[in-house]
């Protein structure tokens, strides 16, 4: 799967320096499979999350989010944010609230 942008990843990290060696895990996992649908991903990465439209990964023992919109016609995966745990309850509180 094509993962667009790799920078969002680097930029998060930089400033979260532990978040690097588990979203280099993630992108490299995601990025060496090619799942067709939601279930194919939850096999690939068991704490992954569907709220429409986006695709949520849990990454580095439940510390960081990857919100992301998956076309699998295509095979490119958008990564829209990245969060540490705190920000993404602070995000989907005030996502649910619109």
């Amino acid at each position: 799967m094509h993962i667009i942008s790799k920078q969002a990843l680097e930029t998060f990290w930089h400033k979260h320096p532990s978040a690097k060696v588990p979203l280099m895990s993630w992108h490299k996992l995601l990025e060496n499979h090619a799942p067709m649908n939601f279930h194919e991903v939850k096999q690939i990465c068991n704490s992954a999350d569907y709220s429409a439209p986006y695709t949520i990964f849990d990454v580095g023992g439940n510390n960081f989010r990857v919100i992301a919109v998956i076309h699998y016609n295509r095979q490119k995966l958008y990564i829209r944010e990245v969060f540490t745990h705190a920000e993404y309850d602070r995000w989907n509180k005030a996502t649910r609230n619109q």
